[in-house]
């Protein structure tokens, strides 16, 4: 039964012995096509000129084509007819023998870092059909001799800055096949060329992000493709209409368009996204402007429509509809229609920084994919509907600065993928839920400016990722608990504002990645505030594999905010020990003891110690802090004289309201036996044993003295046990 062969399969055999030859011919001719001499010395003569750093060209050798990286040559005659050279990490000029390849009819050059102007020969190739130079440094204007390229269906230039100029008048009718034209991101001003309305072979354009100008007209060819992104363009937006059946992607974004949305605009059939953000497009929306299911992405956001928000803006199926809708920072009024939770596939809505009014739908439960709700900066009132418990992907749950009342449901801990809660400037009461300990992903906690109450519970502390926490200005009470400086990743935490008492929780401060982070950094000027892009991707692809994203700006540093409590006692040493804090508040608390040093703090942007009953002298030598821009040590019971040279001078009125400090200036001179000591250092290390001593018996002098002072003197007792208003 083993030697056993069916009939059919014997009557294949010579068949498949045939295929099997023929494939084997094949490799054998496509293994052994010679290069054409005289192209493979133009090759070796352009790479000549450039860096290749990786190595990216070393298979450039020998005569066999099909060994060398990037190129295709024709079976019989071995010249090339096709160059893909896109990302070797080349860089350098162009030699101009590489265009004796006549032959060739794809040169892909782009991802590199080649240099100088594009080449005037390269209108030697009137095979060429794919010219892409993009991402790449080349300069100076867009050589005329490129319209002699008749076969052209590709040109990409996008990506290289320092091209511009003006556009080419001849960009639009130089080919008949002419399909695709990528000027984007580069620096052409001037207006767009009356060619290009009129390429009937065009379907894709961008020249996004360029310094264009003039008024927008309508283009006259079925578009598929149009982006005119971040340009000055300016008039009222056309219809389109002979994109009405092909035009997929409109993004006009970032320009200075006027005037209402034209109702034709919906009958773009085939539209899956549209971008109209950063105009100044007015009015309302019509009613009439309902667009397809086909409709992925819409940004409407960043202009000045005003009017109730649209009752229904697109239609929706159970398969298809929106995914992104963006009608934030406008002027719409009203109340959130119901019609938008019936968009079931919607991942991300913004509506944030409008006019609205009314209760947050509970209905938006039902929309099960949302993965981000932005309704911020509104009049918003009522409570969080308890159904948006719904929404089980939610990653960004934003509605802070609206007039939401209620209290933290316990149920919200079914969102257990958030990783953004804001409810900040709000009306919410009640204490923070245990129950939240079931969010376990949340990263940034901003519940400030709101009527919270109660003690900090453990829920807090299965946070474990979390970047951001703010309970300021609420009416937290009870001691700060031990587990307070625990979290790894934290880069600010501010707890102001509320009545917390007892001593600042002592250890655990080495935690914390951020805060012990002592690579010193550039940092933005603002006293405080250094922009963190805190990145949320959605996983829908939209439109040519790119992703949604949404950004969460959040104004924050490496910092710390205890102010305006009811904390008393000493500052933790260990506090002052965390090399990457760039932002410490203790001011208005009942906080006494000495300064602790502040050199191990070399990132410190700004500390605020003031309005509290602090003693003792200033620390040492702060002219190493090079990144230190604030600095307020107001309204204590310091003593003691702060030389002109350690640096202090910078920070006027940062010791105002201590009556026994001297703080020395050009106009100020102070006792110099009364020199300020860090623990274990003195000023000038260098100065030699004598000094040292002379500096010890000053020292003590000055303490004795400032004791002596301090309970003998009617004024400095009333700072010493100042009450708090």
């Amino acid at each position: 039964m083993s030697n056993f062969v069916h009939p059919c399969l014997l009557q294949l055999l010579p068949l498949l012995f045939f295929v099997l030859v023929q494939l084997l011919c094949a490799t054998c001719q496509s293994a052994s096509v010679d290069l054409n001499p005289e192209d493979k010395a133009s090759l070796l003569l352009f790479r000549s000129w450039i860096q290749d750093p990786v190595h990216g060209l070393s298979t450039w050798f020998g005569s066999n084509c099909t060994n060398w990286t990037g190129l295709v040559c024709q079976n019989h005659t071995g010249e090339v007819i096709s160059i893909n050279l896109r990302n070797v990490n080349l860089s350098g000029y162009i030699h101009p023998n590489l265009c004796n390849l006549l032959f060739l009819e794809t040169l892909v050059l782009s991802e590199n870092g080649f240099t100088g102007q594009i080449p005037l020969c390269f209108g030697r190739l009137q095979n060429l059909k794919t010219l892409d130079l993009s991402h790449n440094r080349f300069g100076g204007v867009v050589p005329d001799s490129l319209m002699g390229l008749r076969q052209l269906k590709e040109l990409t230039l996008n990506g290289n800055h320092d091209l511009g100029g003006v556009v080419p008048w001849w960009v639009g009718n130089f080919s008949s096949n002419l399909e695709i034209l990528d000027l984007g991101f580069n620096s052409f001003h001037g207006t767009i060329p009356e060619s290009l309305f009129y390429c009937k072979s065009l379907k894709y354009l961008d020249l996004g992000n360029n310094y264009l100008s003039g008024d927008l007209h309508d283009f006259f060819q079925p578009l598929v493709f149009l982006n005119l992104s971040s340009n000055s363009l300016s008039g009222t937006l056309p219809c389109f209409s002979a994109s009405i059946r092909s035009l997929g992607v409109l993004n006009l974004a970032r320009n200075s368009i006027v005037g209402g949305i034209p109702t034709c605009i919906a009958s773009l059939e085939e539209l899956t996204h549209l971008n109209l953000s950063f105009n100044h497009l007015n009015y309302a929306i019509s009613p009439r402007l309902v667009f397809s299911e086909k409709l992925l992405a819409l940004d409407l956001s960043f202009n000045d429509i005003s009017g109730p928000l649209p009752t229904k803006i697109a239609e929706t199926t159970e398969k298809s509809g929106l995914v992104l809708l963006d009608l934030s920072h406008n002027c719409f009024s009203g109340g959130i229609p119901l019609k938008i939770t019936e968009l079931k596939s919607l991942q991300a809505l913004f509506l944030s920084h409008n006019l609205l009014t009314g209760e947050i739908p509970a209905r938006i439960g039902n929309l099960t994919y949302l993965q981000v709700i932005d309704l911020s900066r509104n009049s918003l009132s009522g409570s969080i509907p308890l159904n948006i418990v719904g929404c089980f992907q939610l990653l960004a749950l934003v509605l802070n600065n609206n007039n939401l009342s209620g209290q933290i449901q316990p149920e919200l801990d079914a969102l257990d993928s958030l990783k953004v809660l804001d409810i900040s400037n709000n009306g919410i009461s009640g204490e923070i839920p245990l129950t939240l300990a079931g969010c376990k992903s949340l990263e940034i906690v901003d519940f400030s400016s709101n009527n919270l109450s109660g003690n900090l519970n453990d829920a807090i502390t299965k946070w474990s990722n979390l970047r951001y926490l703010s309970l300021a200005r609420n009416k937290f009470s009870g001691s700060l608990p031990s587990w307070l400086f625990t979290f790894e990743e934290i880069q600010m935490m501010d707890f102001s504002g509320n009545k917390f008492s007892g001593f600042i929780p002592d250890g655990n401060f080495n935690i914390s990645l951020e805060f012990n982070n002592g690579d010193v950094r550039r940092l933005p000027a603002e006293p405080f505030l250094a922009i963190r892009n805190i990145e949320i991707k959605i996983s829908v692809l939209v439109v040519d594999n790119s992703e949604l994203s949404f950004n969460y700006h959040l104004s924050s540093t490496a910092g710390i905010d205890l102010s305006d409590n009811l904390l008393h006692g000493e500052i933790p040493h260990g506090l002052f020990g965390l090399q990457g804090l760039e932002y410490l508040n203790l001011s208005y608390n009942f906080l006494d003891g000495q300064v602790p040093s502040l050199e191990k703090m070399q990132r410190l942007r700004a500390l605020d110690l003031s309005h509290n009953s602090l003693s003792g002298q200033i620390p040492g030598n702060i002219s190493r802090l090079k990144e230190l821009v604030l600095l307020n040590f107001s309204y204590n019971s310091l003593s003691g004289f702060v030389p002109q040279r350690e640096g202090y001078g910078r920070f006027p009125g940062a010791f105002a309201g201590n009556p026994d400090l001297c703080v020395e200036s050009p106009r100020v001179k102070c006792d110099s036996g009364s020199l300020p000591a860090v623990p274990g250092k003195s000023f000038e290390e260098t100065e030699g044993p004598i000094s040292v001593w002379i500096f010890c018996i000053s020292a003590f002098v000055s303490f004795y003295f400032c004791v002596v002072t301090l309970f003998c003197s009617t004024r400095a007792r009333s700072y010493l046990l100042q009450t708090k208003v």
